[in-house]
C-alpha cells in the first residue's frame, strides 16, 4: 500500500490547476513550489489519507507532518498543517520542538498563521502544570527570536 505522504503528494498533483500555479517560486509563496491545488483539495486529501492508513498515532502522525513539510512546496506544507489541526488533542509540549522548526521555515504568513493559531494555539490551551510552564517559556523565547517566523507566530499568540 501507498505511504500517506506519497498519496498525499500524488493526489495533491493530480488536483492541480494550472492558473493556481502562476505563483510558483515566487516571493509571495516564499520561494515555495506550488502544485496548484485548492485549499478545499488539501483538506480533503489530508481526509482521505487519514481514512486510507486508519489508526495512525502520534508519533506516525508527527513523522507524517515532517515528512510534508521536508518538501518545499506550499500544498505539501498546508497539508501538514491540516494534519496537525486535526490532531492537535494529540500533540503535548515537546511537539513544540518540531512546530518550531515548521516556524522557523514557515516563510509566509499564509503557513505561519495557520500553524500558530489552529495548532499552537488550542495545544497551549490545553496543557497544565509543568508542560504548560515550559510550552510558555518556548513562547516566550519565540518572541525575542531572529526567526521571522518565530517572532510572528509568538506576536499571534
Amino acid at each position: 500500500m501507498e505511504s500517506p505522504a506519497a498519496f498525499i503528494d500524488r493526489t495533491l498533483r493530480a488536483e492541480a490547476s494550472e492558473w493556481r500555479t502562476w505563483a510558483d517560486g515566487d516571493a509571495s509563496v516564499g520561494g515555495l513550489r506550488v502544485y496548484g491545488a485548492s485549499v478545499g483539495a488539501i483538506r480533503g486529501t489530508v481526509r482521505d489519507a487519514l481514512r486510507r492508513h486508519r489508526g495512525l498515532q502520534h508519533d506516525e502522525i508527527t513523522a507524517l507532518a515532517s515528512e510534508l513539510w521536508a518538501a518545499p512546496v506550499f500544498e505539501r506544507r498546508f497539508a501538514a498543517i491540516v494534519l496537525l489541526q486535526g490532531q492537535v488533542d494529540t500533540l503535548s509540549a515537546s511537539d513544540l520542538t518540531r512546530i518550531e522548526g515548521f516556524l522557523r521555515d514557515g516563510r509566509i504568513p499564509a503557513l505561519i498563521e495557520p500553524l500558530a493559531l489552529d495548532v499552537v494555539r488550542p495545544l497551549l490551551a490545553r496543557l497544565t502544570g509543568t508542560e504548560a510552564e515550559r510550552a510558555r517559556r518556548i513562547v516566550t523565547r519565540w518572541a525575542s527570536a531572529d526567526a521571522e517566523g518565530l517572532s510572528a507566530a509568538a506576536a499571534l499568540l
